[in-house]
């Protein structure tokens, strides 16, 4: 009898310990953390198995990256508020990120390195990258080359000038600049960041000669205080930053070209942009890609 009910209470410490055990590892995380700061809930079933490793729903992406575990991304820091640097040199903005919720859907580690533009799209399609974020817009040029995802963001080309220079007339590809009695001079500058769209069609619409290309926006808005240029085409988030930040400089009404941004992969690397395509359609899906860029822009 002793016997019997020393097994009957085994038994029950036996129970009492698997009871234990598994009440600490029965809940579910429904909160993940967005990229404004804020905890938020959600019921993306995808979200949640990259939390647990499994992120499957994205397709076989694993062996297309650099290096394993890690979403390697190029940009350039000078193009605020799509990505700019803050005090402590912290890489910081609206394609950051996004590209910091991308890898965590992917279940990924960011790695973010800051390049020149013309050297950030060289890097992608030499395997030295896995995808480039940078304000960077579609083109046929580039699609030769590269593969974009979806567009995230619509950027729209504007012209900034010195405030109250009356020298520059015209808007889109008639930019003009006359002198005091309305005649059109011919030798007009204009300012521009090196590899960016803004470059090709300025250099299309007025000739290499009258383009001025700097490495980065502020080097332009820079040469345009300096009297180096007579204008600076760039887009308008950063034209609204730059004019904010700079007495002495206006943006002029209307707009020089409407573009989609969108991320780039190499060409041919299928698995990555389906994964990191699928990813970013679910953030725009799910508002959070709206959040970000409302963090960075006002709506006024």
């Amino acid at each position: 009898m002793k016997k019997f009910f020393a097994m009957l209470l085994a038994a029950a410490m036996m129970l009492a310990m698997l009871t234990a055990c598994s009440s600490g590892n029965n809940t579910t995380a429904n909160n993940t953390e967005d990229t404004t700061g804020n905890s938020t809930g959600t019921n993306d079933t995808a979200g949640e198995d990259a939390a647990s490793g499994d992120t499957s729903a994205y397709g076989d992406f694993a062996g297309s990256l650099i290096e394993e575990g890690k979403l390697i991304m190029v940009t350039n820091a000078s193009f605020p508020p799509y990505e700019m640097t803050d005090d402590d040199n912290n890489i910081i903005g609206i394609d950051p990120e996004i590209a910091q919720a991308i890898a965590d859907k992917l279940g990924l580690e960011l790695q973010i390195d800051n390049i020149d533009f013309d050297a950030a799209l060289i890097a992608v399609q030499e395997n030295r990258a896995d995808v480039m974020l940078a304000g960077l817009t579609y083109n046929e040029d580039r699609d030769l080359v590269m593969d974009f995802t979806d567009s995230y963001a619509t950027g729209v080309q504007v012209i900034i000038v010195r405030e109250g220079d009356t020298t520059i007339a015209g808007t889109n590809d008639d930019l003009q600049l006359v002198d005091a009695e309305g005649n059109v001079l011919e030798d007009i500058q204009i300012g521009v960041q090196r590899g960016t769209t803004g470059e090709n069609y300025c250099q299309g619409a007025h000739g290499v000669d009258h383009v001025t290309s700097l490495d980065n926006g502020s080097l332009a808005v820079q040469a345009l205080l300096n009297g180096q240029v007579d204008c600076v085409v760039i887009d308008n988030g950063p034209a609204q930053s730059y004019v904010e930040a700079t007495p002495g400089l206006e943006i002029l009404e209307g707009a020089y070209v409407v573009e989609d941004y969108c991320a780039a992969v190499d060409q041919g690397n299928e698995a990555l942009l389906t994964a990191v395509n699928t990813a970013l359609n679910e953030l725009i899906d799910d508002g959070t890609v709206q959040a970000i860029m409302d963090k960075y822009i006002s709506a006024e």
